[in-house]
């Protein structure tokens, strides 16, 4: 990269208190700042209100019969916890409100995403995270996901005006990359959401030493398992001479209570772990990153099309199971994945994902010289 400073925004869901949209925020800033160090990459601090007061809203909800009191208690630091990261591992901006305040950040390159930040049928639904009213050299999207998107219904005439706007198209599913061929008519590029796009480095401290010490199955929002799914898992559990944890959640068989985690603890108990069995995307994508044996049951739409569009990708789709296999899980839990093959397949499509970002910036950076 030439010595030409340029200053980069990235527009996503920074602000919620989840392990998915926090890692993959820290990691395309991160990506970003060691491979372009000439750059100044900033998280733009863009906030959806109704969106973050609905999902803090989520960490205070009491499950009768599901949670005890001391589980309950201890997710409602989350928003705390969360609050207390960000500030100390997020580059944000000054906090901006519309597309004119982030036109006066003065930015190069606005990178939108990754996450669902093209989910228009979202609750967290913004115009400018589709390019309207925004003004910068480059507008790129990195890795956007629509979601479950409903594609027989009509696209905002916000949504259609202000992609005109953006200079690079990429998308990290296939409805992602139905909205741009749609709207404006070109073929985005596939490329991998940021969590595969950078190496997390091994966190350490004394909630990640006890990890070590047993080896246990992890469980990440299975929604809807059946009762008949939940003591399978805990008869092969027990078989296995294994504990059981939730990443960030709790279950009365569980054999701790791990409700308020910081993100990197969370990646680590994908590390740590024999098993995960897993409902939703990252959670997919931090067992793929720790090379673990893991099962996907789906049944949330929008995480289906995600973790089915991931994982054909890799030739996993094999790892997703259905209320109507849950007989069947112990055979998949049997069947290794070739880790082998899927390094091969991701680092393939990482060099996609890594040309793609600078093509980008060294377009920006051509028009700033000029």
């Amino acid at each position: 990269m030439a010595n030409q400073k340029i200053k980069i925004g990235i527009l996503t869901h920074h602000y919620i208190k989840n392990y998915g949209a926090f890692l993959q925020t820290y990691a395309l800033q991160q990506y970003l700042t060691e491979t372009y160090p000439d750059a100044d990459v900033k998280i733009i601090d863009y906030v959806n209100q109704k969106h973050k007061w609905i999902n803090i809203a989520g960490c205070f909800r009491f499950f009768k019969g599901k949670e005890n009191l001391r589980a309950y208690l201890e997710k409602i630091k989350l928003p705390k916890t969360f609050a207390k990261e960000e500030k100390k591992y997020l580059h944000l901006t000054k906090r901006v409100r519309s597309s004119k305040e982030i036109n006066a950040l003065g930015l190069d390159l606005i990178l939108v995403g990754s996450d669902e930040v093209w989910h228009y049928q979202d609750k967290a639904y913004a115009p400018v995270k589709f390019g309207y009213g925004l003004q910068a050299k480059g507008i790129a999207s990195y890795a956007p996901s629509c979601g479950g998107v409903d594609t027989t219904k009509p696209i905002p005439a916000a949504v259609q005006e202000g992609m005109q706007r953006f200079t690079h198209f990429s998308a990290r599913d296939d409805i992602a990359e139905w909205l741009v061929q749609t709207t404006v008519g070109k073929k985005a590029v596939r490329v991998l959401d940021p969590t595969l796009l950078y190496d997390f480095p091994i966190y350490e401290d004394s909630f990640t030493e006890k990890l070590k010490k047993k080896p246990y199955m992890l469980m990440y929002f299975c929604e809807k398992l059946a009762a008949e799914g939940h003591q399978q898992l805990i008869d092969y559990a027990k078989k296995k001479g294994w504990e059981i944890y939730g990443a960030g959640e709790y279950a009365k068989y569980y054999s701790d209570i791990t409700t308020n985690l910081t993100p990197f603890q969370w990646v680590e108990m994908f590390r740590n772990a024999q098993l995960v069995v897993t409902g939703t995307f990252h959670g997919v994508v931090f067992s793929l990153i720790s090379k673990r044996n893991f099962a996907a049951y789906l049944t949330n739409p929008s995480r289906v099309k995600k973790v089915h569009s991931l994982l054909e990708q890799f030739g996993l789709s094999n790892r997703i199971f259905t209320e109507k296999q849950i007989g069947q899980m112990q055979n998949l839990f049997a069947q290794d994945i070739d880790y082998g093959n899927f390094g091969e397949q991701m680092g393939k499509i990482r060099e996609t994902s890594y040309s793609y970002l600078s093509d980008v910036i060294a377009t920006v950076q051509e028009d700033k010289k000029a």
